[in-house]
């Protein structure tokens, strides 16, 4: 059976590759699917509803399972690419949940404020993205890109306050 914590530094190199790559995958499946045929999982997002979930919260499982898959058939298989290619999904979607969930939307209360500008112009791209409460004319569908004009955004504020 493959052993994860024997990773090679080629399957290193794919775990890291994967979790950038991961950036535009989120970032045309929310585009493309969250903002189009699948809507209706993800509208919940945009408006407030009652209760901790969200049917947005699907998408976990979405992402999940793929990140399952290749962990599993990949140890299954002693092949470490896929396990790689999982743990960089994996890896992806834990740092989501932590920028997205806690840090942007706080759904537990703990990460409230930022000192460091690029966190606190991921916060401002994704209240720009959340004032379109419709499927259509959105904006910032990426988590850690973050344009710099929103960087900018950020440090004038500063500079005023």
């Amino acid at each position: 059976m493959y052993k994860i914590w024997f990773m090679t530094p080629i399957e290193i190199c794919i775990v890291v590759l994967t979790f950038f790559t991961m950036e535009g995958v989120a970032w045309a499946a929310h585009k493309y699917l969250m903002h189009g045929v699948l809507w209706f999982l993800h509208d919940d997002h945009h408006t407030k509803t009652p209760g901790a979930l969200e049917k947005n919260d699907t998408f976990f499982l979405i992402f999940a399972i793929p990140s399952w898959l290749c962990i599993m058939l990949g140890m299954f298989n002693e092949n470490g690419s896929s396990v790689a290619i999982g743990a960089g999904i994996a890896l992806y979607g834990f740092a989501y949940a932590m920028v997205h969930e806690l840090f942007i939307h706080q759904r537990l209360p703990v990460l409230k404020k930022s000192r460091f500008v690029y966190w606190e112009a991921v916060r401002l791209a994704h209240k720009m993205h959340h004032r379109h409460l419709g499927k259509e004319n959105g904006e910032n569908f990426g988590m850690l890109w973050v344009h710099p004009k929103y960087i900018r955004q950020v440090r004038q504020m500063r500079a005023n306050s």
